[in-house]
Parts: structure tokens; C-alpha cells; sequence
């Protein structure tokens, strides 16, 4: 593994160079003016991470006299490391660059001189380079973001793969204890009616009739616990409490998201409609944060005579997002939840550029 080299040790050498190039210039012309310039040329480099534009201005006159360079190279640096701005980037090219190679106009004849041309051409590369250069490690900074993101994209699409294994698994242990217990049961409920019916001992035909009321009820409970073995998608969820609408605001300060709840939900839902609130939330979050970075979301829950409503917009991306693959397991679970209360889910983007996710639920069925 590369060491990089300490900032601070980059900072010490820099100004050490400056200074040493200042004072050797400054000696050589034998003016204290140019020295009390190249100090100060100097001393703008301790500031340039925070003003990076003030310090190549404040460097620029130690390069007229006593013709010190090297301060204003660093600063180019650090403004082409700290902007994207071509127009920025350009003028501070063009000013650095017409201020070195002004001597020359003193010592050549005419501009189409050959020295003239050359020390052009020199001083225009010298200015260039520290810019290029910064530039260059402007985008690899950036690209090492964007790997580390497309990292957790990465593993959060293979959570999402085993969640819908696992889920297509317990949809088919759920339909085939309903195929096989309901119809052994169905099969107890029919020949202790027609016992009930054949016999004419009082007792018998009413342990028949029990033996009957219990295997209904039996089908019952079996249907009720397939569609909540068919509605969960999580692994955790046999041996896990499952949450419901008091855990919501732990959800929002957890999300890493700017999100706020707006309205609330009726004291009274059941709990398959207060997880199915949960889960449609816990996923609108999740894909802001995916597909929609920097983005702030706004989670309205309310309720007439008829319906509950659930609204999830967000606001469009504040930083560019990465083209990544989606299965999009967890809206197909969405609206499979939301089915199974009898109610819809709508997906689309907003006008602004945003999205929104609205859950309809009929209060009957949310209430019990």
C-alpha cells in the first residue's frame, strides 16, 4: 500500500522553497523592497487552503520584482485544486502567465522575436502545469468518492437480492402449508359434518359439531398467517419485534436525510396497516438516499372518513447520482403489502424534477 505523503510536510517544503527563492532573488538584485515583497508572497501561502484566490493575488507582485516564482505556482495549485470554474481557472492562467513572461518585453526587440516566442511559450506551460495538476487530483479525490459510493450501492443491491430470495421463499412455503394443511383440514371439517349430521346421539353429534367449529377457525388463523408470511420481506422478521408508527421518528433522524414529518396517523390502526406505514417510509428514504443525493424529503401522513394517505416527496438531487442497476424489489413489495389492505401505491416524479410516493389505505381495513 502507497504512503501518502503528510500535508503538513507538502506545506513546509513549499514555503521553505519560496522563501529560499525569494531571499536569493531578493540578494541578487540587492533590493530590500523585492525582499519585503518575497516575504509577503511567502506568507500568503500559509492562507492559501482557506483564500485560495487572495493568495496567488497577493504572490503575483513577487513575480513583477524581484521575479520570485515558485509562490505563485503553489497558489495556482491550490486554486485549481479547490475550483472547477473554467473561467476562474482560465483568468488565473492567462494573469499568471502574462506576469512571468513581462520581462521579456524589456529584453526583446518585438513580440515575433524567437526568445520572445520561446520564453512565451515557456512561462505559459510553467503557469499551466501547477493548474492541470491540481485539476488532475481534484478528480481523483472525486473519484475515489464516487468508487466508495458505487461500493455501497453494491452491497446494498446484494441485500436487496437475498431480501427478495428469502421473500420468494416465503411465498412458497406460505402457498404450499396453505395447499396442504387447509386441505387436510378442509378434509376434518367435511367428515365431522357428516358425522353430525348421520348420528342420532346427542353427544356425538355435538363433539362432531365442535370438531367442525374448530377446523373453520383453524382455516381462518392458517389464511391469516400465510398473508402475513407473504407480506413480510425481511429475514428478521419471525424473530423481531415488528415496528410500528412510535418508531418513526427514529426512522427519520436515522435516514441521514433532511426529512420531516408533517400530520400524523390515527391512534387506532392495526398493526399490519402501522407496518405497512412503516416499510412504505422506510423505502421512500432509502431511495432518496439512493437515487436522489442531497435531495430533502417531506413524509405527510393524514386521514378522512375514508381513506389514510401517505405521502413521501422529495426534492430533486443537489449532487450528480450514479447510473447503478435496480430491481426495484422493494416497490413490488410495496405494493404487495398495500394490496393486501386493500389499498394502492403511486410512484412518479413530481414536476419540479422531484419524486413522490403516495400510500392509500381504506380506513376500514387500516382500523380493523
Amino acid at each position: 500500500m502507497t504512503r501518502r505523503v503528510p500535508s503538513w510536510l507538502v506545506d513546509a517544503v513549499a514555503i521553505a522553497a519560496a522563501a529560499v527563492e525569494g531571499v536569493l532573488t531578493a540578494i541578487g538584485e540587492e533590493s530590500i523592497t523585492g525582499l519585503v515583497v518575497s516575504m509577503v508572497a511567502v506568507l500568503a501561502l500559509t492562507t492559501r487552503d482557506r483564500w485560495p484566490v487572495p493568495s496567488f493575488v497577493a504572490t503575483l507582485p513577487a513575480v513583477v520584482f524581484p521575479g520570485a516564482v515558485v509562490a505563485v505556482i503553489v497558489t495556482l495549485h491550490s486554486v485549481s485544486s479547490r475550483y472547477r470554474n473554467r473561467w476562474l481557472l482560465a483568468g488565473c492562467w492567462l494573469v499568471a502567465s502574462g506576469i512571468v513572461a513581462l520581462p521579456l518585453f524589456d529584453l526583446a526587440p518585438e513580440f515575433w522575436h524567437t526568445d520572445m516566442l520561446l520564453g512565451t511559450i515557456y512561462f505559459t506551460l510553467t503557469a499551466g502545469a501547477p493548474i492541470l495538476l491540481g485539476q488532475f487530483l481534484h478528480t481523483q479525490r472525486e473519484l475515489a468518492l464516487r468508487l466508495d459510493e458505487v461500493k455501497q450501492a453494491r452491497e446494498h443491491e446484494r441485500r436487496l437480492d437475498a431480501e427478495a430470495i428469502l421473500a420468494r421463499e416465503r411465498n412458497q412455503l406460505a402457498r404450499e402449508m396453505h395447499d396442504v394443511v387447509s386441505h387436510q383440514v378442509s378434509l376434518i371439517a367435511v367428515q365431522a359434518g357428516a358425522l353430525g349430521v348421520s348420528t342420532a346421539d346427542p353427544v356425538v353429534k355435538q363433539a362432531a359439531e365442535n370438531v367442525r367449529q374448530l377446523s373453520v377457525n383453524t382455516l381462518d388463523e392458517l389464511r391469516h398467517m400465510v398473508n402475513l408470511l407473504r407480506a413480510s420481506g425481511t429475514p428478521a422478521t419471525e424473530l423481531t419485534p415488528q415496528p410500528t408508527l412510535t418508531d418513526l421518528e427514529r426512522l427519520i433522524a436515522n435516514s441521514a436525510i433532511d426529512a420531516r414529518l408533517v400530520g400524523a396517523a390515527p391512534q387506532d390502526l392495526e398493526p399490519p396497516a402501522q407496518r405497512a406505514i412503516y416499510r412504505t417510509i422506510q423505502e421512500a428514504l432509502t431511495n432518496v438516499r439512493k437515487h436522489a443525493p442531497g435531495a430533502s424529503a417531506t413524509i405527510d401522513i393524514s386521514h378522512d372518513d375514508t381513506d389514510l394517505t401517505v405521502t413521501v416527496t422529495n426534492t430533486p438531487p443537489t449532487r450528480p447520482d450514479l447510473a447503478l442497476p435496480s430491481a426495484r424489489h422493494g416497490l413490488v413489495g410495496l405494493h404487495e403489502r398495500a394490496a393486501l389492505l386493500g389499498g394502492k401505491l403511486h410512484t412518479g416524479p413530481t414536476s419540479d424534477g422531484g419524486f413522490q410516493l403516495q400510500l392509500r389505505l381504506p380506513v376500514g381495513t387500516a382500523r380493523g
